[in-house]
């Protein structure tokens, strides 16, 4: 029980994201904003607010929560927690954390309303993912509702099924015109955001390149060592042993040069970049590496300004790059595919002078600031790989028979070992997720032709339709059975834990040792024995 003096002491775990909103003290004891929330959960209610661009107003954002705690007031319930992210709701990729957590308050009971402004800011994903929250509501009698267009989920499922496809569909439109609007910038020559190449900027309202004087100099330092086919690698040190930094003020790498001399921009050019597909076509947030000048109609490339180098220089540059190259080697090959793991302590051991990441050189282990930096970042340690592997595989073996069964590193290990095993999962689950979204809006579509149409025949609608609830309800079990959590019972013994290990082969060495510890330290001094931390 929470005496009136606690309560009075008490803060609220949103006021920072209140006062980030710009709410005066006074306005949220007005609003019901200032003390914590109590009460029985069906008189509680989680507010989610969203914003998918920065140029949506604090104000009006401001005015979207009067019109969300107005509304709650009139059913005499109050907010429990105000939930504020600016994320997309329309990508699939998009992990949206704050609603996570809304939800997931309304479903551990702690609340029973989940109360949006509009279906939009809801989701732009349709009914398909709508319709799984709703079924798990509807299992614990809560509700959701939108302030806008007055719904509530457990009255109206229907028109936010429909609400919620119209804003799907937007979200495609509005896609597709800002694809068009991106395409017809790079086309008139306009620099269409993002990270400019170092050495370059893009002055606000410009649309253009230039030359940053603050770093223009090195940058073209970097261009004529690489036209006089000195190695990345060579570059780097260079740099780092004059002080010379990047733009966020780290020390160079080789792949970080590499990255320059593949860069189109670098050149003042337009790029025409791919996005990455998954299997079914679809397109990811990712970008392919590299990419090539866009060309106008007439076949020539298409300047956005100016360039650290000219184009017959980024020509040249990437053809002495090509040349180096070494096939089925890590040294300018992109056609070799993914490479065998043959080593378990790549990232996990460090070096003992620098304590930065060691990794696989071969034969040796050998420290990564000293290969990819120079001896500038640090003198370098080496150290021969299969015995250190061996030593390594010793040390499981001891240190893991020595826990207990309950001990909290045996679950972690077993738990992540099971992620190791099956990364398919998450991956099925994102996959039956889209497919549950398509069935979805095919059946609010095929409603909409027999009740709205007319026509459609009773026969075949109920055909279709039993068809498609036969798909969904299979879809909706397969995604809950997705969703639970692995046995780890046969993990849970210290003596399979170290049998697995013998069967794992590297890759699965590595997944366990990364469960169990953090780093390990090779020691500067000579010592055989490696310093491991946990």
């Amino acid at each position: 029980m929470v005496t009136f003096g606690e309560r009075m002491t008490m803060k609220r775990e949103d006021l920072p994201t209140l006062r980030a909103l710009g709410f005066e003290d006074d306005e949220l004891r007005e609003l019901g904003l200032w003390e914590p929330a109590m009460g029985d959960p069906i008189d509680l209610v989680e507010l989610y607010l969203r914003r998918s661009k920065k140029k949506d107003t604090l104000a009006a954002l401001r005015q979207q929560v009067r019109e969300m705690c107005y509304h709650t007031r009139s059913e005499n319930k109050k907010v429990r927690h105000v939930w504020f992210e600016q994320r997309s709701a329309s990508k699939a990729s998009v992990r949206r954390e704050e609603f996570e957590k809304a939800t997931a308050a309304v479903v551990a009971g702690l609340s029973k309303t989940l109360s949006v402004y509009k279906t939009s800011r809801l989701s732009r994903r349709g009914m398909g993912q709508v319709g799984l929250l709703l079924d798990e509501f509807d299992i614990r009698k809560a509700r959701i509702y939108v302030v806008a267009e007055r719904i509530d989920s457990p009255k109206s499922r229907m028109v936010l099924a429909i609400l919620s496809e119209q804003a799907r569909e937007q979200a495609a439109d509005i896609s597709h015109f800002a694809k068009l609007s991106v395409l017809a910038n790079k086309m008139e020559g306009k620099w269409n955001g993002g990270v400019a190449p170092y050495g370059l900027h893009s002055p606000k309202g410009s649309g253009k390149l230039f030359h940053f004087p603050k770093e223009y100099p090195t940058a073209r330092r970097i261009a004529v060592y690489l036209l006089n086919r000195l190695t990345p690698a060579w570059i780097a040190n260079k740099l780092n042993s004059k002080g010379l930094r990047t733009r966020h003020g780290r020390k160079w790498t080789d792949s970080e040069i590499i990255s320059l001399a593949h860069s189109v921009a670098w050149a003042g050019l337009v790029p025409n970049r791919e996005k990455m597909r998954d299997e079914h076509g679809n397109e990811l947030d990712k970008y392919h590496r590299g990419g090539t000048p866009l060309l106008d109609k007439n076949g020539h490339p298409i300047s956005c300004g100016q360039g650290v180098v000219t184009f017959a220089e980024h020509v040249k540059i990437n053809q002495i790059l090509a040349e180096r190259a070494q096939p089925g080697t890590s040294i300018g090959d992109r056609s070799r595919g993914k490479r065998e793991i043959v080593a378990i302590l790549t990232d996990l051991l460090r070096c003992g002078r620098c304590n930065g990441p060691m990794e696989n050189g071969g034969v040796n282990y050998r420290c990564q600031a000293r290969q990819r930096q120079g001896a500038s970042s640090c003198q370098g340690l080496s150290t021969e790989r299969t015995r250190i592997d061996k030593t390594i595989s010793g040390l499981w073996e001891t240190h893991i028979l020595s826990l207990s069964p309950e001990s909290d590193v045996i679950h972690a290990i077993a738990r992540k070992w099971l992620d190791y095993k099956d990364p398919a999962k998450e991956k099925r689950k994102q996959e039956v997720a889209a497919a549950l979204d398509s069935a979805a809006s095919r059946e609010l579509k095929l409603q909409k032709e027999y009740f709205v149409g007319g026509g459609m025949d009773e026969s075949r609608y109920e055909s279709l339709r039993t068809e498609l609830s036969t798909q969904i309800e299979g879809m909706k079990a397969e995604l809950k059975e997705l969703e639970k959590d692995a046995d780890l019972s046969t993990l849970m013994n210290p003596r399979a834990l170290t049998q697995l290990w013998e069967n794992a082969g590297p890759s699965g060495q590595r997944a366990l040792l990364r469960a169990a510890m953090k780093r390990i330290t090779r020691s500067a001094e000579g010592t055989r024995r490696p310093h491991t931390h946990r």
